[in-house]
């Protein structure tokens, strides 16, 4: 046996393969935008969990198509926002759960903790579409022919969703007025 030293892929001798090019530039994206994208499907589905499956799922779905996405930013966006989705058409067929026991207690009235919870919790009342055209807009800060192209839709039907949307909340949920230093009735006339 002769004592050669093993030369590894990307090392001096063995060039790197189109391949493994591939998969690294796909890693270093991986590393580069799973924590944005964990946040906006935390935003899409308001459970951490499963937040970060969505994530996965969907970037085993540009893993695929690697060589092929033009834009593996709108493709995961929108592979996200359809899945969130489809979650929720399926979460709305179940049976809602019941809490049962003592109601805990409420965090200190400087905690963002509150403020949070009513935003969720209003943002739940709207229907996917809604939700997701609100956090692309706002959230996001993405504009609505972006917005449009991500979710597949004409840039009318992201005015008329956020429109809708917004009046919706207004009238769902008057303490988020309250929460940006609003009284109700000045939201309410517009």
């Amino acid at each position: 046996m002769t004592d050669t030293p093993r030369v590894y892929p990307g090392e001096e001798g063995d060039p790197l393969t189109t391949e493994d090019r591939t998969r690294d530039s796909f890693a270093d994206f991986v590393r580069a935008e799973t924590a944005g994208l964990t946040r906006l499907a935390y935003l899409l589905t308001g459970d951490r969990h499963h937040a970060e499956d969505l994530v996965q799922v969907a970037l085993a779905r540009v893993a695929v198509r690697w060589e092929r996405v033009a834009d593996p930013h709108a493709y995961l966006r929108r592979v996200l926002c359809t899945q969130a989705a489809s979650w929720w058409r399926w979460r709305r067929a179940r049976p809602p759960e019941r809490l049962d026991g003592v109601v805990p207690e409420r965090p200190d009235p400087g905690d963002d903790a509150e403020v949070r919870l009513v935003l969720w919790t209003a943002l739940a009342r709207l229907t996917a579409r809604q939700r997701a055209v609100l956090v692309l807009r706002y959230y996001e800060d993405r504009t609505e022919t972006e917005t449009a192209a991500l979710l597949g839709c004409r840039v009318g039907t992201v005015k008329s969703q956020t429109r809708h949307a917004l009046r919706r909340l207004r009238v769902l949920a008057p303490e988020l007025a309250e929460l940006v230093g609003r009284s109700p009735q000045e939201v309410t006339s517009r």
